[in-house]
């Protein structure tokens, strides 16, 4: 029977979603960076004594920073064109 089942466990996945595959990419996206932004206030202060690997995470920092904020636009954007 198990063997049976086999086969057809992921036959419909993916028949019902939430947003376009374009909208998804945008959420999935923000939400990585959003997660490694979080985590450079801890990389600068682990780099403590080393002010250029500080500098670097600094401005990987605000590089992210600026990525999400084109994100959000563009989030935004998509939901004003009723595509969310």
């Amino acid at each position: 029977m198990a063997r049976a089942r086999q086969g057809t466990w992921m036959e419909h996945m993916g028949e019902t979603h939430g947003a376009e595959d374009h909208d998804h990419d945008l959420i999935e996206d923000l939400s990585k960076r959003l997660d490694a932004l979080w985590r450079y206030d801890q990389y600068i202060a682990n780099a403590e004594g080393k002010p250029q690997l500080q500098q670097c995470w600094s401005h990987l920092k605000d590089q992210e920073q600026k990525n999400i904020q084109t994100l959000k636009a563009l989030i935004a954007e998509e939901v004003k064109q009723g595509c969310f």
